[in-house]
Formats: structure tokens, sequence, C-alpha cells
């Protein structure tokens, strides 16, 4: 799967970027099909970043949402900057 086709969009909530400033956490809405290990793969290459863990779930619209961990080197919120998404 190509990162285009693998990262459908970052989620941006209040909830979600008290997570990146707290926990160095972000959050990203990808395909059913997307399994942790694709999803660790595409965000470390993709964003030049170090994935310590990947969590998923399905929301009840449907959707496959996954909760991605940084290492304490990479910060999620100056990547969520860097995007121009906050």
């Amino acid at each position: 799967m190509r990162v285009s086709e693998l990262i459908t969009r970052f989620i941006i909530t209040e909830k979600t970027i008290r997570l990146a400033e707290k926990e160095n956490k972000v959050t990203i809405a990808v395909p059913l099909s997307a399994s942790k290990r694709e999803i660790k793969k595409q965000v470390e290459k993709a964003y030049g970043v170090k994935v310590v863990k990947v969590n998923t779930a399905i929301t009840m619209k449907g959707e496959k949402k996954a909760v991605v961990k940084l290492s304490p080197e990479s910060n999620a919120f100056e990547l969520l900057t860097r995007l121009g998404l906050v």
C-alpha cells in the first residue's frame, strides 16, 4: 500500500491535540484493511519519525482509526504543526 492510500487523514479534535501535547500521540484515519505493522512502517517512512506503538479501533461510523505513539525524540505536536494541521 502506498502512503497516500494508507493514511486517509489525520483526525484533529481537542482530544487528539491534547494527546499530541501530553502523550506524544497522533491519531490517523486508515483503511479497515491496514495492519498495525503497515501503519507503523508508513508513518515512519512518510514523516521521518520513530513510532513506538500503534493502537487501532473501529469507530461507531465504521471507520478505522490508529493512535500512533511516537518515541521521545519525535515530537507529535511539532509533526502536526509542520504539516499545517494546528
